[in-house]
């Protein structure tokens, strides 16, 4: 990301956020946005992929406290005319900034620019992974994110599970061993010096800093490119890594697995692994947070009388659920401790609803009872208060 692109770029307005959203409206919004425009929902899109990477780039910077701080204090200065060339020194005038410099740390020289040493590098330094002004040799650079999708089966969701992940991503090229040049004696780049940067005059008496076009940010130029990555040094590599999805993850959580992205260069760090959880459905029962839920079925003499009922539960033998006599249709009864597993150690409920069941064929002897219970029950009217109710309103 060059400087230009960050001072020009609005992640609140890419994730379509106000600037003061809570870390959960950033994530609810990028999950939103991310599953719109995933790879995988809109194949031979140009446009939704572009759209994902500028998603998922604002995530990185808005979703990571440290780095969204970083962020806003950059753009709270640029928007403040923080960089804005002023009166020089003892003698008065205006002087030039280097943007270059003032992003490494440099400390200034003589003059009004020795003021602008070291604490702009210390804000933009974590959220570039760079450091180190125009004169400075090029820096490691931190392996790209990579954002991957699992799909899960409820039990699996629940108790947690280690699942095979194959990803893909850009490594150090192996045939040159990461030098883009056959023989591994690239050389330094003329244009930027080896620096992977080069300044350009941006009016006004500024100065931005991109990376070089020439060595495409490296710093080094391949004599005799390599034929597999062609003398970038990097090359697409595939590896199947074992991850471990932990108890309780929901549908759509998206899980941050720090150090586990691609490899960086010149020995910088890896990258980190983002990986969206998905969950299957599962036949008999639902879930609320840490509660699990199912619905059991009992019979009329069952509600009304009371009694006792066998749940099942998941994964292991069923509970037995005490009814209360005159137990309506719908009511919600708790099983405790037999939920999902939360981080602490414990677990949800089971929240089991009580739904009534209404024979469709009944036996003589079943509709001689019936006849029997209605013609006792004949006074009693279970819609006399909704009409009055009905009245009143």
């Amino acid at each position: 990301m060059s400087t230009k692109d960050f001072v020009e770029k609005d992640y609140y307005k890419v994730l379509g956020v106000p600037k003061d959203a809570t870390d959960a409206e950033i994530k609810k919004a990028y999950r939103k946005l991310a599953r719109e425009n995933h790879p995988d929902a809109n194949k031979g899109d140009p446009k939704a992929e572009e759209r994902f990477k500028e998603v998922s780039e604002a995530n990185d910077v808005l979703g990571d406290p440290k780095r969204r701080k970083e962020y806003d204090e950059a753009r709270a200065l640029f928007g403040n005319g923080g960089f804005r060339a002023g009166p020089g020194g003892a003698g008065g005038g205006s002087f030039n900034f280097d943007l270059g410099d003032l992003f490494g740390g440099a400390q200034g020289g003589t003059g009004g620019a020795g003021g602008f040493g070291g604490g702009l590098g210390d804000v933009f330094g974590g959220l570039f992974n760079r450091g180190g002004g125009a004169g400075t040799r090029t820096q490691p650079r931190r392996g790209q994110d990579i954002e991957s999708e699992v799909t899960l089966s409820f039990t699996e969701a629940v108790d947690g599970a280690t699942v095979p992940l194959r990803m893909s991503s850009q490594a150090p090229c192996k045939a040159c061993s990461g030098t883009g040049d056959k023989n591994g004696t690239p050389r330094v780049c003329p244009t930027c010096v080896g620096t992977g940067q080069v300044s350009r005059g941006a009016g006004g008496g500024f100065s931005l800093t991109d990376p070089c076009a020439d060595c495409k940010g490296r710093g080094l130029i391949a004599e005799h490119p390599c034929e597999v990555c062609k003398g970038s040094g990097r090359a697409t590599s595939a590896r199947t890594m074992q991850v471990r999805i932990p108890a309780g993850v929901s549908d759509g959580q998206r899980i941050r697995l720090r150090g586990k992205g691609a490899p960086g260069e010149r020995g910088g760090p890896n990258g980190d692994l983002y990986v969206v959880v998905h969950v299957d459905a599962h036949p008999v029962f639902g879930r609320k947070g840490d509660n699990l839920t199912v619905t059991v079925p009992v019979t009329f003499p069952e509600a009304a009388l009371g009694g006792e009922v066998k749940v099942p539960t998941l994964g292991g033998p069923p509970v037995t659920l005490k009814i209360p006599a005159g137990t309506p249709n719908g009511r919600t009864m708790r099983a405790r401790g037999k939920g999902a597993a939360r981080k602490d150690g414990t677990r949800g409920d089971l929240l089991v609803t009580i739904e009534v069941v209404v024979p469709k064929d009944l036996s003589d002897k079943a509709k001689d009872a019936l006849e029997s219970y209605r013609e006792a029950t004949a006074g009693e009217d279970p819609r006399s208060e909704l009409f009055q109710a009905a009245k009143g309103a």
